[in-house]
């Protein structure tokens, strides 16, 4: 009788870290099991079935960082907690048009920490692990957020061309996220597109701040000038297409974007961001630590 063994260990090959370090970006295919991606698939849909509408302030999610309601309360308490955020799309007149599960566009942002099949695969999975120990960037990698991104069928948003930096903003900058696939990413149904290199040519000139009287607002980093458009013609952007189970590094300066899902297939995915802990990560920030939940080490 045979033994079956575990799959072997993930190790970075030389050629990959190259191409990540070159591109701002790298597909890992094959990176966990369709059994994994099951299981968190299965658990985010628990969890939309399962969150009660009483008291929700129905907060939407803007893709564009200037919609000040991004900034309500809800959203900036949400570092420690599981909150669920609308799709725009999703309403008529100021009421859902469709059952609450198919019309969240995300849920944030310490699943890695409060929900357990999400922490396992964050934070207890040696390939994770071994990954960021062979990518380099960090000497103490942090978690500071996860999300599910439903992407709904229909009403899924399209996310403008930006890049991760300005929101998760260090100095020195730092910021890297992971990215996951629980449902097939094509460009129907809004996959991720990227202009490869751009993170070598995209000084970080804005972040996203909280001000003053509450809510958050992007501003001006003082000597620092971008006057780059990403979206004009002739900008080579690379469409990245994945399949259950690959996983997406992304540098964060590299500009990316995903269009709106009109399909009839929802595209979920589960992302977590990294900093390195010996980085200055300011209380300008929208995200902030609490003393029960302070960004937690990955190894």
């Amino acid at each position: 009788m045979s033994i079956s063994q575990p799959p072997p260990a993930f190790h970075l090959s030389p050629a990959q870290k190259t191409q990540f370090e070159e591109d701002g970006y790298l597909v890992l295919r094959n990176f966990f099991t369709l059994e994994t991606a099951g299981k968190l698939l299965d658990r985010a849909k628990i969890l939309l079935n399962e969150f009660s509408l009483d008291g929700h302030p129905m907060t939407v999610f803007a893709t564009s960082a200037e919609k000040r309601h991004v900034g309500d309360q809800y959203f900036l308490e949400s570092g420690d907690k599981i909150r669920f955020f609308f799709e725009g799309d999703a309403f008529t007149d100021g009421k859902l048009n469709r059952p609450k599960e198919l019309a969240v566009n995300k849920i944030g942002h310490a699943l890695h920490e409060l929900d357990p099949a999400f922490r396992t695969f964050t934070l207890e999975n040696p390939d994770i692990k071994n990954l960021v120990r062979e990518l380099d960037l960090h000497r103490d990698p942090r978690v500071i957020q996860s999300m599910v991104i439903c992407k709904q069928k229909e009403v899924g948003g399209a996310v403008n061309s930006h890049d991760d930096s300005t929101f998760l903003y260090t100095n020195p900058l730092s910021a890297v996220g992971l990215w996951a696939a629980l449902e097939d990413c094509t460009p129907e149904n809004g996959c991720l597109s990227f202009v490869p290199g751009s993170h070598k040519h995209n000084p970080i000139s804005k972040r996203l701040e909280r001000v003053r009287g509450g809510g958050t607002a992007i501003k001006p980093i003082p000597g620092v000038v971008n006057d780059k458009d990403w979206d004009a013609e002739g900008v080579d952007w690379r469409v990245a297409e994945c399949k259950v189970g690959d996983l997406v590094l992304i540098h964060g300066s590299v500009v990316h974007r995903s269009e709106k899902n009109f399909s009839q297939k929802s595209r979920f995915i589960y992302t977590f961001h990294l900093i390195d802990g010996e980085t200055e990560w300011d209380e300008k920030n929208w995200l902030q630590p609490t003393p029960e939940m302070p960004f937690t080490k990955l190894y």
